[in-house]
């Protein structure tokens, strides 16, 4: 077996209200591997959201390790965390954030200036991961000017321009009619069949059943961890 793309080992998260410590996360333990496509669940105060930005890179544990894609970020400081975050991690949210001045192929190519590409080159990435969620017919169009499931296209774009090691999509489908949210869940599935590694949090049953393996969250742990039986050629681990 490989080595997982994401490793949590007895991760503890704790917030403090004045002296006393508040633990969210208790000593949980995850392994998550490439073109792995999983939905993490929970109720409200499950921990789920805490874990989605330990995973994501936007928090750090109070404790614990968490190893991603070989590297040690649980200790890491803030500029080397958003170094990883860059690289690494491809963001999707509920609310899109788009910036609302920009075109379509200019949000989706915002990662690609942080990481010092040409702006020749930019551009030509941006139609290309455009296509991809076809929506290559409205790189020029701002995000005023596109429906909600063609903004989430757009953030999903953007999520894979810089070819990161995993899409991180919290709530994706939060503001979608269940039409659209159906088109974008076909979407996600094609990015995890052309060799992706999905990690989706979500509330909602028929959305996490689009994932092949689904951890259910509570009251800080993991209740439960189940895999869908898969097609032998779906996931190589």
């Amino acid at each position: 077996m490989t080595q997982p793309i994401i490793h949590l080992e007895s991760i503890v998260k704790n917030y403090y209200m004045g002296k006393q410590a508040i633990t969210v996360l208790k000593s949980l333990s995850l392994d998550i591997f490439k073109n792995e496509y999983v939905a993490l669940m929970g109720p409200s105060g499950s921990g789920k959201s805490t874990l989605m930005n330990i995973l994501g890179c936007l928090d750090s544990p109070t404790d614990g390790t968490y190893i991603l894609n070989g590297k040690d970020v649980s200790t890491m400081a803030d500029d080397d965390l958003a170094a990883v975050r860059n690289q690494e991690i491809g963001f999707v949210f509920q609310q899109f954030n788009l910036l609302p001045r920009l075109s379509a192929a200019e949000n989706v190519a915002l990662p690609l200036v942080y990481a010092g590409i040409a702006k020749k080159q930019r551009n030509e990435i941006a139609l290309e991961v455009l296509n991809k969620v076809g929506l290559a017919d409205r790189s020029h169009h701002r995000p005023n000017e596109l429906s909600g499931g063609q903004c989430q296209r757009v953030a999903i774009a953007r999520a894979l321009v810089n070819n990161p090691s995993i899409i991180l999509a919290d709530e994706p489908t939060g503001n979608l009619d269940t039409k659209t949210s159906v088109e974008i869940m076909d979407i996600f599935g094609k990015i995890q069949s052309s060799g992706n590694t999905v990690v989706l949090v979500t509330h909602e049953e028929d959305i996490a059943n689009h994932a092949h393996r689904i951890v259910r969250l509570r009251d800080g742990i993991i209740e439960s961890d189940k895999r869908k039986h898969l097609d032998q050629h779906t996931l190589v681990l």
